[in-house]
């Protein structure tokens, strides 16, 4: 059994405003540091990667090495969308932030990861949603007419049919739902003015699947659209803008009660204050940033100002100023140093008060099918590792196949569930499935992860992401706004697909 304990939990900073300096964390040793961590804080931890594609790798990477560990990991999605677009997020996207903003105040210990674009947007104060939140329960009244007043004020929407995150459906004496934040939608049976029975269903199918005895409600959208929030908004926006407000299609749409598309690039104006992210935290939070989060910050405070100079002078859609619906670079610092703060790097620090990992770069270990012997590279790093192996396979069929590969070399590795239990067993060789993009190799113990894109290259993962590149923003829009229902689309990070909005 190998034990890894103290190389894998320095001293962490405790006082607010102190920060320390790990470095030499190759491949996915973020996850593993991560991990234990996590375990040893007494309060969360906020974990601030350089995009959106490097939280979801860490957020793989996370719960592989902390499979067996009763410890909540969420992550807080960025909108994707770019500053100022004329486009709303994603049902599904709206659904799991607002989750998140629901758990933390009880989070006392667990991992929040997100982006520091998504951490640089202000956001809802905490009381809207506590004043939004509602818990239905068996045997509880149920007046249709008023609840469906409610929801629509919360932003839910009625449909024949329930399908996606923020809808219901009446039919009779059933009431259908799918609350944000739930896996499934529900089905409310009602006897007279009564809850008579809560079921789970399959929306593709509409078959009942399990009772329940509770429902926990959030909003569907990140602010409200009662009377009271449009009177708030027109007020606002009369008070920041110049001209007829009339002309404008947003303050349009809300007077009558629509949520425009972008209409988030505006949410500011329907609270008399917003806050940040870092104010659902408490004080207890430790704050880690990965990579170079500092240079980020710079660079997309710098892309909201171009669109903003971009877009502004359309009278018909004004823009609110850019401190008004994000933090400034300034902002940004000042919230860092409310907390205590670990710098995660992959290089070695040369500090002498940082601490280096034993960890090295993961070595490229490529089949190669034109050679006399496919798995050379392999087999010689194999032969010279004095250490255990673990395999990681993406998926449950990606395994068989590189099992069967693999004992075609000459190579015998066991199963095992999880990293827990590869890291509890004497197995010199193991495998399980975990979709890591990167390996991991430590000297101490000796212990060498091996994912599918050291062996086959990334072109095998299913879930593409490519380097973001430079783009004309303005073909962007245009191209999706010509966009049609079911029009076939090629996305750059996930591939073939179809629009539906």
């Amino acid at each position: 059994m190998t034990h890894l304990t103290s190389p894998f939990n320095p001293v962490r900073p405790s006082k607010a405003g102190f920060r320390s300096q790990w470095g030499r964390l190759y491949g996915s040793s973020y996850g593993l540091v991560l991990s234990a961590t996590a375990a040893q804080h007494p309060g969360p931890v906020l974990v601030i990667t350089a995009d959106m594609a490097a939280a979801q790798r860490l957020e793989y990477s996370l719960r592989f090495y902390m499979a067996e560990k009763e410890i909540s990991i969420l992550q807080f999605p960025d909108w994707e969308t770019l500053p100022y677009d004329r486009f709303s997020p994603h049902q599904d996207i709206i659904s799991e932030r607002l989750t998140t903003l629901s758990r933390l105040p009880d989070l006392t210990q667990g991992i929040l990861i997100t982006p520091i674009q998504t951490l640089m947007h202000r956001i809802a104060p905490k009381s809207y949603l506590d004043g939004f939140c509602l818990s239905l329960t068996l045997d509880q009244k149920f007046n249709i007419d008023e609840m469906r007043l409610r929801l629509e004020n919360s932003g839910y929407n009625c449909v024949s049919s329930v399908m996606e995150h923020g809808e219901f459906a009446v039919r009779g004496s059933l009431f259908d739902l799918f609350p944000m934040g739930s896996k499934r939608p529900f089905r409310i049976e009602l006897f007279d003015d009564e809850i008579e029975s809560i079921r789970t269903f399959n929306p593709e199918t509409q078959l009942s699947i399990e009772k329940v005895d509770k429902i926990q409600l959030l909003p569907a959208r990140e602010f409200p659209l009662n009377k009271e929030a449009i009177s708030q908004f027109r007020t606002a926006f009369r008070a920041r803008f110049e001209g007829d407000p009339q002309q404008t299609n947003v303050y349009r749409d809300v007077t009558n009660g629509i949520a425009s598309p972008g209409i988030e690039y505006y949410l500011p104006l329907f609270f008399e204050e917003t806050i940040s992210l870092f104010d659902y935290l408490p004080d207890s939070t430790l704050l880690i940033t990965a990579d170079d989060v500092n240079t980020e910050v710079e660079t997309f405070w710098s892309e909201i100002n171009e669109r903003y100079e971009q877009a502004r002078h359309d009278l018909e859609h004004p823009l609110l100023n850019p401190d008004e619906v994000f933090l400034p670079v300034n902002e940004v610092f000042g919230h860092f140093k409310r907390f205590p703060r670990v710098e995660l790097q992959h290089y070695e620090h040369e500090d002498s008060q940082a601490v280096n990992f034993a960890t090295e770069a993961p070595p490229p270990l490529n089949f190669d099918v034109r050679a006399s012997e496919a798995a050379a590279a392999l087999k010689q790093f194999l032969n010279n590792f004095d250490g255990r192996v673990l395999f990681a396979a993406e998926t449950t069929g990606r395994r068989e196949t590189l099992i069967e590969m693999l004992r075609d070399n000459d190579i015998q590795p066991m199963q095992v569930e999880n990293w827990q239990a590869f890291i509890s067993s004497e197995h010199k060789l193991a495998i399980t499935v975990a979709p890591l993009e990167d390996g991991l190799l430590l000297r101490e113990p000796a212990i060498a992860v091996i994912s599918e894109p050291q062996l086959f290259g990334l072109q095998v993962l299913q879930r593409r992401r490519r380097k973001k590149s430079k783009r004309d923003t303005d073909s962007i829009v245009k191209n999706l706004a010509e966009l049609t229902l079911n029009a076939p689309v090629v996305h750059d990070d996930y591939g073939v697909g179809r629009y539906l909005g």
